[in-house]
């Protein structure tokens, strides 16, 4: 069931989703909740993602940095996305 949701955006920001919107022939609201799902959708996955890293920080002898971790997650979708780290971390 889809509930109403309202939000505020700059007036730049709003241009480019209807251009966006216009181009894709979808509407803003369309694109709006796809962008904010994929937000969220990426956001939990990283939480999981660092909290596997952690749990096996406490079994493992080796793992991977949370800096390392984070530095790769943050570059998911981008031009410049990082390989798979290695273990960086040895006890």
């Amino acid at each position: 069931m889809a509930v109403s949701f309202s939000i505020r955006l700059d007036e730049e920001l709003k241009h480019k989703l209807d251009l966006e919107a216009a181009a894709e022939d979808r509407s803003a609201s369309y694109l709006a909740h796809k962008a904010i799902e994929s937000f969220i959708d990426a956001r939990v996955y990283k939480r999981e993602v660092l909290k596997a890293a952690y749990e096996a920080s406490l079994t493992e002898k080796e793992f991977i940095s949370g800096e390392a971790m984070s530095a790769w997650v943050n570059s998911w979708n981008t031009d410049n996305e990082l390989p798979e780290p290695a273990p960086d971390v040895f006890k």
